[in-house]
């Protein structure tokens, strides 16, 4: 019997994915007999199929019990609580970046959480019933609000109880000083930064006040967390600036001595949404840029260094381990308010970061709730949480369902929502539809390819 898939031509064959998250690459004939229902046990490509789920023997009930165990490891995070509890500490900031998604020109910039809401907003993150918790601190520059983040951290300490909290710290680290480095590694703080490749890129991109090196502040701000032993990385952010020089911003990465690279494509929020026809760019040149580092990583692996593409390693975990691991985008429904929350400087909670950043527009359309005024149980009861959940279940949406990606994708309500208005995607094919389904193109291709050394790297970024 057969099960479902989609499928894609690719070449002389064709690639099926079923919604177990396996995929099979088969010769045209094998396809034709497959979907006329005329496959048989003595045919080469018979075990394979049923190994991975294609086609099966037993009575639906049957085959449905037999692997409902690989159906909830692909959506194990739907039996948590919202692990990843983001806190905006601050809307203020001591830099310029062209393509900053936090705020557009209207934005008023001058908001400072207080010690009392930041306490509170913990109160109602140790709600959830997750024992794994990641408090992240955000801005504007978080370090300009060191206070609000020292009193809620002192507090989670005495609250937590039986909790793992993880504590990490996103910053520009031109307010690093000595005493907030010593605080972050006596509580074991995390640390990220964003680096958009060598200097003279990231000081394009990531403008400080006052006309200084934002490079340069980031560089000093590595070494010294490096030296103080205080986990850090970080992470790059694709403008149209950055589309020449992919090779360069690997090897800024790579001769930093960073564990790997995330190569981010723009997202359509704030400056970045108000000024692209500037910084931004269609998808088939992100997907060039992409595809030429991509081989300059690639390179660097084959001489003996595990450098991983961070984004690739996302996907590749779900198409080779059958696993989504935690990245919220990527997920379906997507991560809002059940994988992750963001706490405003007010005490406004959000579905998630991008939903606090239209806020900075004026628009709350993707407020939950406040510290003040609600409990954990009622952000999820929310409509507005509802309606993401609903909006972002790729198996359901006409322009996804019958993808041959759909295991392993995602889609987000919020862009969705400023791009046309609507949190369902108005039409297919969107930019970072486009984006997605060209860096699988990417993986698949290696993947039909079958190159022994570049899947022994696959393998190696999967288990890192």
């Amino acid at each position: 019997m057969l099960n479902h898939f989609n499928f894609e031509k690719r070449g002389d064959k064709v690639l099926l994915t079923n919604d177990f998250g396996k995929h099979i690459f088969l010769e045209q004939p094998e396809f034709k007999k497959l979907v006329t229902n005329k496959i048989e046990e003595t045919d080469a490509c018979y075990d394979c199929l049923k190994d991975g789920l294609f086609i099966f023997d037993n009575p639906m009930e049957v085959f449905t019990d037999e692997n409902i165990d690989a159906i909830r490891g692909m959506k194990g995070y739907l039996f948590t609580g919202t692990a990843l509890h983001i806190f905006v500490v601050t809307n203020v900031c001591n830099m310029n970046c062209i393509y900053c998604q936090a705020k557009d020109k209207t934005s008023d910039l001058s908001k400072f959480m207080t010690p009392e809401t930041g306490r509170r907003a913990v109160d109602m993150a140790l709600q959830s019933p997750v024992n794994e918790l990641t408090f992240e601190f955000q801005g504007g520059e978080p370090l300009l609000n060191f206070k609000t983040i020292k009193a809620m951290i002192d507090y989670c300490e005495e609250r937590k109880g039986s909790k793992n909290v993880e504590y990490t710290l996103v910053s520009n680290l031109i307010a690093l000083t000595d005493d907030k480095l010593d605080y972050l590694a006596e509580h074991h703080v995390s640390v990220s930064t964003s680096m958009d490749g060598p200097q003279f890129i990231n000081d394009h991109n990531r403008v400080a006040k006052g006309g200084l090196s934002s490079y340069e502040y980031m560089d000093k701000g590595l070494k010294k967390l490096k030296e103080r032993g205080i986990s850090s990385g970080a992470i790059e952010t694709t403008t149209r600036y950055s589309l020449g020089y992919p090779e360069e911003i690997i090897n800024a990465y790579y001769e930093k001595g960073l564990p790997g690279i995330f190569l981010r494509p723009l997202t359509p929020l704030g400056f970045a949404q108000a000024d692209w026809e500037t910084v931004g760019y269609a998808p088939d040149e992100f997907l060039l840029f992409y595809s030429k580092a991509f081989e300059k990583i690639l390179e660097i692996n084959r001489g003996g260094t595990v450098f991983p593409e961070i984004l690739a390693t996302y996907f590749l975990r779900k198409i080779m381990n059958g696993v989504a691991y935690n990245y919220m985008e990527l997920r379906s429904p997507c991560g809002a308010s059940m994988g992750q929350m963001s706490y405003y400087c007010d005490g406004d909670i959000y579905t998630c970061d991008e939903g606090r950043m239209i806020s900075e527009t004026g628009d709350h359309a993707f407020r939950l709730g406040n510290v003040y005024e609600n409990t954990y149980q009622e952000l999820l009861e929310n409509p507005v949480c509802k309606a993401t959940a609903l909006s972002s279940v790729v198996e359901s949406l006409p322009s996804c369902q019958g993808c041959v990606y759909q295991p392993y994708c995602g889609v987000c309500p919020v862009v969705n929502y400023a791009e046309g208005k609507n949190i369902f995607p108005k039409q297919p094919g969107g930019f970072r539809c486009q984006v997605y389904k060209g860096i699988l193109n990417l993986i698949f291709q290696k993947i039909q390819e079958g190159d022994w050394q570049t899947m022994n790297i696959f393998e190696t970024w999967i288990e890192g």
